[in-house]
Order: structure tokens, then C-alpha cells, then sequence
């Protein structure tokens, strides 16, 4: 799991251009919209984009996105019951 929840954070960190942010700078549990990272509506489409990408998951509903992208734990967590990739 640690070594997916690596590789979550390289992706979203380039997915969204993270330009100023490390790897070291997201912890598993930080908030990725609000005070965490920050990230925005226009965000979390990249992130369903991603998903369906990289791992082959496909949300029906977006509003799913809500639960699944709390935190790097969440996805990482979601990503490794779902994945098809």
C-alpha cells in the first residue's frame, strides 16, 4: 500500500502540475481539497481522468469523487479494491 500511495502522489503531482510541492510535502492523511492542498473542482476532474488512466477506474458518479478523494489515503485505499490496471 505505501508503495501505491507513492506513486499517487508522483501522479497527481504531475497530473495537476504541482510544480512547487514534493512528494515529502503530501502526507497520507492531509486534507487534497480545502486546507490541504488546495485543490479545486477543475482538480478533481483531472483526478477521475487519472484514475481511469492509469488504474482503469471508471466513476458513475462523480460525486463519489467526494468520499474517494479526501486524502491520498482514500484513493490509495479505493484505487487498490478497484483497480483493473
Amino acid at each position: 500500500m505505501d508503495a501505491l500511495k507513492q506513486e499517487l502522489k508522483e501522479r497527481i503531482i504531475n497530473a495537476l502540475n504541482l510544480e512547487d510541492i514534493s512528494i515529502d510535502d503530501i502526507q497520507d492523511n492531509d486534507p487534497l481539497f480545502g486546507d490541504g492542498l488546495g485543490l479545486d473542482s477543475i482538480d478533481a476532474l483531472e483526478l477521475i481522468v487519472l484514475l481511469d488512466k492509469e488504474y482503469g477506474i471508471k466513476l458513475a458518479d462523480p460525486k463519489q469523487g467526494k468520499e474517494i478523494f479526501q486524502s491520498v489515503e482514500t484513493m490509495a485505499q479505493f484505487v487498490a479494491a478497484n483497480r483493473t490496471k
